[in-house]
């Protein structure tokens, strides 16, 4: 194809996609509040709990086979490939532009994951409509590019909530214990004069004798005196058992199953295991199969997905961009990590692999694999950043600048994937 068409092919999607969520963008205004806050919190949690798993249960179950998923081995290797590269990038970028200890771990989220869901769903589609039979028949493009797509979108589900929650937690109980920290070093200044006064120094003479047990009575060891200064309390000796078995329990506290196996990856598995056991995928999938209302039912919820998370999207990047503190370098850094670093090492990456012969020859199945390095970051992230209360504010600013770059960015890029591949 020549490259005016491929241009115009490629920004067709770019187009739909920017219209709806302007459109999005405009009901959230005040002066309509259509999609005001609580009416955007209600949606995403609809949205999370609801239209994503469905919409990744249906796809996954209807389109994926054993054999499918053979075939398709390298994409859950591609998808880590942008996020272990993406946070190198990140990391080279927290150090060269001094980034503050709390904003590190969202920088190496944005910086790592790709919005490999959303936007696919809807570029995918179009494309194939737009391509003029490129990618084969529209019903044949549509089937397999939405395999392609909702296994991208299920793996970088997964990788998300495993990968970048906890990315994003560590830097931010770092910081939170940096802080805590000083707090407790100008309290211990203020404290430590206190206790030199006469009237404490009389308190901490009088201090009880407390009697620590020896493990070894038996070698002929008496019990041993420990002097106190506790202000007249008890020193309560803690054996190491009681210790480690505290430690397990505060891990086991901290650790959230409900982060770590979010809807949308549970919705994965399950379409998953319908779409590879024959026995599910004959009860389930098909004309002929008895469970067919369920899966039809399931179906239809999840078409709502798409456009319901695209006027989201244009609704939450009006959302707290004036309580940013981010420099603009940082942003512009994050602008030039996931439109130009990540695409230009992607592009070398699946040369490589196409001239070992790991990735077969369909053209739609390159062209999503190259794509996959190209995206703005994730929508996920600011879920994320709410979760621990940091950087609202600087993910809104960041989504607005990198969203905003998208529209060229992906349109120039969809062009070059689309003339390398066919």
């Amino acid at each position: 194809m020549e490259f005016w068409k491929l241009f115009i092919t490629s920004l067709m999607p770019v187009v739909k996609v920017l219209l709806v969520t302007a459109v999005g963008a405009f009901v959230a205004l005040d002066r309509f509040d259509i999609l005001g806050e609580n009416s955007r919190k209600n949606m995403n949690t609809i949205v999370f709990f609801v239209f994503t798993p469905a919409l990744l249960l249906g796809n996954l179950a209807k389109s994926l086979t054993l054999r499918s998923i053979v075939m398709l081995w390298f994409m859950p290797i591609n998808v880590l490939l942008t996020f272990i590269i993406g946070t190198a990038l990140g990391w080279l970028l927290n150090k060269i532009a001094r980034t503050p200890l709390h904003l590190q771990g969202l920088v190496l989220g944005f910086c790592s994951a790709g919005n490999l869901g959303n936007l696919p769903l809807i570029i995918v589609p179009a494309l194939c409509k737009e391509s003029n039979g490129a990618f084969g028949a529209v019903d044949f493009c549509n089937t397999n590019g939405m395999a392609y797509v909702s296994l991208s979108m299920a793996m970088g589900s997964i990788y998300i909530w495993s990968y970048v929650y906890n990315i994003v937690r560590i830097y931010t109980c770092k910081a939170n214990s940096s802080n805590l920290s000083k707090d407790e070093s100008s309290a211990v200044i203020s404290v430590s004069a206190t206790e030199t006064d006469p009237e404490n120094l009389s308190k901490c003479s009088t201090g009880q004798l407390v009697t620590v047990e020896n493990s070894s009575q038996e070698n002929g060891h008496t019990g041993q005196l420990e002097i106190e200064c506790t202000n007249g309390e008890a020193k309560v000796v803690v054996p190491k058992q009681a210790k480690i078995l505290k430690l397990f329990k505060t891990l086991a506290g901290n650790i959230n199953l409900k982060a770590l196996l979010p809807p949308a990856t549970i919705g994965s598995i399950i379409g998953l295991i319908i779409g590879v056991v024959p026995p599910f995928r004959k009860a389930f999938i098909g004309e002929s199969a008895p469970l067919r209302v369920v899966e039809d039912s399931v179906s239809m919820v999840g078409d709502a997905a798409i456009p319901t998370v695209t006027l989201l999207v244009g609704a939450n990047l009006l959302s707290d961009v004036n309580g940013s503190s981010l420099q603009l370098p940082i942003i512009i850094g994050i602008i030039v990590v996931r439109y130009v670093a990540l695409p230009v090492l992607g592009v070398g990456i699946l040369k490589g692999a196409m001239r070992m012969g790991l990735i077969h020859s369909n053209p739609l199945y390159r062209f999503i694999l190259l794509l996959q390095y190209a995206l703005p970051p994730a929508i996920s992230i600011s879920t994320i950043t709410q979760l621990f209360g940091a950087g609202v504010g600087e993910c809104s600013a960041v989504m607005l600048a990198t969203y905003a770059c998208a529209s060229v960015s992906l349109t120039l890029w969809s062009t070059f994937f689309m003339w390398l591949v066919l």
